[in-house]
C-alpha cells in the first residue's frame, strides 16, 4: 500500500507495479481499446484512419515514460515507479516533470486496470495524421526530443514537430 507524505496509507488508489515496457503496452492497449469500443464510437473527434497503439516505455526517475496514441489523441504518458510522489495526488491535479529537453506539465488522470497515471496531450484531435505510420513517427521523434539534451533552446511545438537542428 502506497503511503503519503504524511506517513498515513493513501486509500483508494490502485496501484499497479510495472514490470517492463511490454506489460505497460499491453495494458495501455487494452484498456484504450475498451474505452475506444466503450465511449467513443459516436464521438466525431476520431481519425478513422488510426488506431490505439502503446509506443514503448522506457525508465525514466523512477517512473516510466513514453507516448499512447489513439484516434482521438496522442498523450506523452508517466506510469508511476514504486516510489512516485505525484501518484497520490488526486485525478486532475497537476504537476511538474523534469526531462532532458526541459519540464513540462502533467495531469494526474486513473483508469480501471491501470492506476493513476500522468498525462501531457501532445496532439487533440489527431485529424492532422494521414496514417498511423505518420502518428507514430511523430510519436517517436517527440519522445526522443524530450529525452535528448537540446544543442540549442527549442520551443515546445519544434519539439512536437520534430524539428530538433537549427531555428531557420
Amino acid at each position: 500500500m502506497r503511503r503519503a507524505e504524511t506517513g498515513f496509507p493513501v486509500v483508494g488508489i490502485v496501484s499497479v507495479e510495472w514490470q517492463d515496457s511490454s506489460q505497460i503496452q499491453h495494458a495501455l492497449e487494452a484498456r484504450f481499446n475498451a474505452i475506444l469500443t466503450e465511449r467513443m464510437q459516436d464521438v466525431p473527434l476520431l481519425n478513422p484512419k488510426l488506431s490505439v497503439q502503446a509506443l514503448p516505455f522506457y525508465p525514466f526517475n523512477g517512473d516510466w515514460v513514453g507516448i499512447l496514441l489513439t484516434p482521438w489523441f496522442m498523450n506523452l504518458l508517466l506510469l508511476p515507479g514504486a516510489h512516485s510522489d505525484w501518484v497520490a495526488q488526486a485525478p486532475g491535479c497537476k504537476f511538474e516533470c523534469a526531462f532532458p529537453y526541459g519540464s513540462f506539465t502533467f495531469t494526474v488522470a486513473e483508469e480501471k486496470d491501470l492506476g493513476r497515471y500522468g498525462l501531457c496531450s501532445l496532439f487533440s484531435p489527431m485529424f492532422q495524421f494521414e496514417d498511423q505510420k505518420a502518428a507514430v513517427a511523430a510519436g517517436e521523434a517527440a519522445l526522443q526530443g524530450l529525452l535528448s539534451v537540446p544543442q540549442q533552446p527549442m520551443s515546445r511545438r519544434d519539439l512536437l514537430r520534430g524539428q530538433f537542428g537549427p531555428a531557420k
